[in-house]
């Protein structure tokens, strides 16, 4: 990486910071978006706040290609089976 001067220093950081500010300001409303879809899901009764923590964790193994025990763990806490109870009931 090429030395840069403490004026250029400043110039990339001033670009970094208003770039990063661009992009936060559009990601805003979407992150709004997000806190109304939970906010309508628990007020609605449909899933705690715990079963949204576990959909976002199990969407985010997914997403990520995690390994399948992973998944399951993931799955287990959504519909509280654990590992035997599930064996049990096949």
């Amino acid at each position: 990486m090429a030395d840069t001067s403490t004026e250029e220093k400043k110039r990339y950081m001033k670009e970094f910071i208003r770039a990063f500010n661009d992009i936060e300001e559009a990601i805003e409303p979407y992150k709004q978006h997000r806190r109304e879809l939970r906010k309508e899901f628990k007020d609605n009764g449909w899933l705690t706040t715990e079963e949204m923590r576990s959909a976002v964790k199990a969407y985010r193994i997914l997403k990520t290609k995690g390994d399948m025990d992973e998944i399951y763990d993931a799955y287990s806490s959504i519909t509280g089976l654990s590992r035997e109870e599930e064996t049990d009931a096949n």
